[in-house]
C-alpha cells in the first residue's frame, strides 16, 4: 500500500486518532507504546489506538509474551504499525530503535514480515513534539517523516471506513485420556484443540451471516458453505476474493442503510453476526441412502474429559470487504487465535475446569474495542480477576481508580438503537444524562467542568411516592447512587425513601419514628447513607450565605474534574444536584449546571429543559434575581470516587 502522504515519495503523515494525552498519561512502567492501526481500512500510518508493554522493558520487551497477551485482545483487522517511545534522548537512534520492536512484535504476533508501512517515533515528554522514521511497505529503510495530525472526529474516519464482525462459537469437545496416560492429558488436549481450529476450514463447515437488527426488526442474512471461501495465506492489506455465488455480497450489505456512524455504546454496538454450522451430511451420500453411524471403540481403557469452551470474537473489516473473504481472512484466524488463547490458559490447569468467557470493551477514551477473557468460577472480585483488570488498565492507559473493564461494561450486541430511559425496579421508567440537551451556559470564557458518567433523574413525585415538599434531599440521593450503579461501582438497587430512613435509624442517627415519617435530610444524612451503602467517603464544603457559593467554584470544577460525581446543594429547605460548573478564574462569572428535584410533571425531556428543572443557573442572573438564597447557609455534598478497578 502506498504509504506517501501527499503523493510524493519520502514525505508521510503519521495521524493519530488517540489524543496525545494519552500518550502520556496515565504513568506506566515502560516509556514505550505500541502503535495501532487497521491496515485493510484506514489509511497508511494511522494509528487508531496505543498499548502499553507489560512485560520486559523498553530496551527489550519481552516480545513473545507481549505477542500472547495482544493476540488475544486485540481484535483481528487491526494489527501493530509501529512503536513510540516516549521520553529518552529524542533521537533518530530512538525512533529506529522502536520502529525495529515494532517489525520484530508484529512478525511475531500474526508470523508475517507485515506488508504495510510501519513508524517509529519518539516523543518529547515535556513539549508533545514528536520525531518519527517511517518505512514503506515491505522495506527495510527508515526515511524521516515529517508531519503529525491529530484526528478531530477519529470515531467518524473508524465507523466509516470499517465494521465489527462478531462470531460466537460454543464448543464441547471430548478428551479421553486412558487410564495410564495421565501425565500426557496436557499434550491430547492441546492436539484436540488443533484439531479443532483445522475443522474450522472444513468443507462441511458453513457460516450464517446476519445483519444489526433493523428498526422494522429485520435484519439482512445468507448462508456461505465452504467451497464458496478462500483459504489461501493472504498477506493482510493484499486480498482476492475466490469466486463464487456470493462473492459480490459485501459488509455494507448487511446495514439496514448506509450508516456512516455505526453504534459503538455499551447498551448497543452494530456488528454482523458470524454463526458457524456443520452439516456433515452435504456432499457425503448419494441420493436414496441413509446415514452410517461409525463406531471407533477405545484401544485402552479411559477415562473422558467434556472441556466447555465459548469463543467469542471481533473483527474490523472493511465496510465494501467481500463476506466470503472477510469469513476466510479475519473471522476464521481469529476464532483460531482466541482458541490459541483459551488452550494455554485452560492446559495450565487442565484438571481445575476453568470457565472462560471472552467480553468485549471499548472503555472511555479508546475508539477501538478490545477483547478479554475471565475466568468467571470466582466472580469479579476474586484477587486473581482483580489482578488480571489492573494489568489491562495500566496496558490500555486507563486510570486505576475506576471500574471501566468489569464484566457488567461489556459491549451488548444485537440491541435496537439506545433508548434515553432505562427501568427502575419498580417498573417505571427514568430519564438518564438529561443534562446532555441543556445550551451553552452564558459564561463568557469559561471553563466548563462537568460530571463525568450516566446518571438518572429522580424528582418528586417519581414512582408513586408522594414526597412533594420533603423529598428534594432523598431524591437527590437516589440520583447520585444511580451514578454509582451505572459505573458499576455497586449492584444495588437504587434506594427508596424508607429504606434511606431505615439506614440513618440503624446507625443511631435518627430515633425509630423517624422511619416513615416526611421529615427532612441533609448533606449529613446523605453522607452517612451513602457510607453504609456504597462505603463511599463524602467531602463537605460549607458556606454561611449563598452569596458565597461562587467562591466555591474552583474548588468544585477540581471537583468534576478528578471525582466526577454529582455534588448535593442543600440549603435551608432545599436541596439540589449540581452536574457542573463553568467558570472564568480570571473575570469571576460562573454559573451552575442544576438538576432540580423539586419537577413534579411527567418524564417529558422537552418540557424538563424548557422549563429549566434542568439547565446552567448564575448566582445572580441578568435581571438580578438571585438562584441561591442570600440569608440561608449551604452544604454542598462531594462524594468521592471509589479506587478501585
Amino acid at each position: 500500500m502506498e504509504a506517501s502522504a501527499d503523493g510524493s515519495r519520502g514525505r508521510w503523515a503519521l495521524r493519530f486518532l488517540c489524543p496525545k494525552r494519552s500518550l502520556l498519561s496515565p504513568p506506566s512502567a515502560s516509556p514505550l507504546r505500541w502503535l495501532i492501526g487497521a491496515p485493510r481500512v484506514l489509511p497508511p500510518f494511522t494509528v487508531a489506538a496505543t498499548l502499553r508493554p507489560l512485560h520486559g522493558d523498553h530496551a527489550a520487551p519481552d516480545l513473545p509474551r507481549e505477542a500472547d497477551e495482544i493476540r488475544g485482545l486485540l481484535p483481528r483487522g487491526f494489527d501493530i504499525v509501529g512503536a513510540l517511545l516516549v521520553g529518552g534522548e529524542g533521537s533518530d537512534a530512538d525512533a529506529s530503535r522502536a520502529l525495529e520492536l515494532a517489525r520484530s512484535l508484529r512478525e511475531r504476533l500474526l508470523g508475517a514480515v507485515a506488508s504495510h508501512g510501519m513508524v517509529g517515533g519518539c516523543m518529547d515528554a515535556a513539549s508533545g513534539e514528536i520525531r518519527f522514521v517511517a518505512s514503506e511497505s515491505g522495506g527495510t529503510d527508515a526515511v524521516e517523516g515529517v508531519e503529525v495530525v491529530w484526528e478531530d472526529e477519529p470515531g467518524r474516519l473508524l465507523w466509516e471506513k470499517g465494521c465489527l464482525l462478531r462470531s460466537e462459537l460454543p464448543l464441547k469437545l471430548p478428551l479421553y485420556v486412558p487410564a495410564d496416560e495421565i501425565s500426557g492429558i496436557e499434550e491430547r488436549f492441546s492436539s484436540l484443540l488443533d484439531s479443532t481450529v483445522a475443522k474450522l476450514r472444513d468443507p462441511h463447515v458453513s457460516y450464517l451471516i446476519e445483519g444489526p437488527v433493523a428498526s422494522n426488526e429485520s435484519r439482512h442474512s445468507i448462508i456461505l458453505h465452504g467451497d464458496d471461501l478462500s483459504f489461501d495465506s493472504h498477506v493482510p492489506g493484499n486480498s482476492r476474493t475466490k469466486e463464487c455465488t456470493t462473492s459480490s455480497v459485501s459488509c455494507s450489505g448487511f446495514f439496514p442503510e448506509k450508516r456512516y456512524n455505526l453504534s459503538l455504546t455499551r447498551e448497543n454496538a452494530d456488528a454482523i453476526e458470524i454463526t458457524v454450522l456443520s452439516n456433515r451430511s452435504v456432499g457425503s451420500l448419494k441420493p436414496g441412502t441413509t446415514p452410517v453411524v461409525e463406531y471407533f471403540p477405545a484401544p485402552a481403557p479411559a477415562s473422558l474429559r467434556v472441556i466447555n469452551l465459548k469463543l467469542d470474537i471481533l473483527c474490523y473489516s472493511p465496510i465494501d470487504f467481500p463476506v466470503p473473504v472477510a469469513v476466510s481472512e479475519l473471522v476464521i484466524p481469529g476464532l483460531a487465535d482466541q482458541l490459541s488463547v483459551m488452550k494455554k490458559i485452560v492446559a495450565s490447569e487442565i484438571t481445575q475446569q476453568a470457565q472462560l468467557c471472552p467480553y468485549h470493551f471499548i472503555p472511555p477514551g479508546l475508539h477501538i474495542p478490545v477483547t478479554t477473557i475471565y475466568d468467571t468460577r470466582y466472580g469479579e472480585i476474586e484477587e486473581k480477576q482483580s489482578e488480571l483488570r489492573k494489568e489491562l488498565h495500566i496496558r490500555l492507559g486507563l486510570p486505576l481508580d475506576r471500574p471501566l473493564l468489569r464484566i457488567s461494561n461489556a459491549l451488548t450486541f444485537g440491541g435496537m438503537e439506545k433508548k434515553m430511559k432505562s427501568t427502575s425496579r419498580n417498573g417505571s421508567s427514568l430519564l438518564r444524562d438529561v443534562h446532555r440537551e441543556i445550551p451553552s451556559s452564558g459564561v463568557s470564557g469559561g471553563i466548563m467542568s462537568l460530571i463525568d458518567g450516566s446518571y438518572e433523574y429522580y424528582h418528586y413525585l417519581h414512582g408513586g411516592i408522594d414526597d412533594n415538599g420533603w423529598g428534594c434531599a432523598y431524591r437527590s440521593l437516589q440520583t447520585i447512587v444511580s451514578w454509582y450503579r451505572l459505573q458499576q461501582y455497586s449492584s444495588i438497587d437504587v434506594p427508596s425513601h424508607r429504606e434511606i430512613q431505615q439506614v440513618l435509624v440503624e446507625i443511631g442517627d435518627k430515633d425509630p419514628s423517624f422511619i416513615g415519617s416526611r421529615e427532612w435530610i441533609g448533606a449529613i444524612e446523605l453522607s452517612f447513607v451513602l457510607d453504609k451503602l456504597l462505603g463511599v467517603s463524602c467531602k463537605i464544603i460549607n458556606v454561611r450565605s449563598g452569596d458565597e457559593l461562587p467562591e466555591k467554584c474552583r474548588e468544585l470544577a477540581r471537583h468534576f474534574e478528578t471525582q466526577g460525581t454529582p455534588v448535593m446543594i442543600g440549603g435551608g429547605v432545599l436541596a439540589y444536584t449540581l452536574l457542573g460548573v463553568d467558570y472564568n478564574e480570571a473575570s469571576g462569572d460562573c454559573a451552575f449546571l442544576i438538576l432540580d428535584p423539586h419537577y413534579t410533571g411527567t418524564d417529558d425531556l422537552k418540557k424538563i429543559v424548557s422549563g429549566g428543572w434542568c439547565g446552567w443557573k448564575k448566582s445572580v442572573d441578568s435581571k438580578g434575581r438571585s438562584f441561591f438564597l442570600k440569608d440561608k447557609f449551604y452544604n454542598l455534598l462531594l462524594p468521592q470516587r471509589p479506587n478501585m478497578v
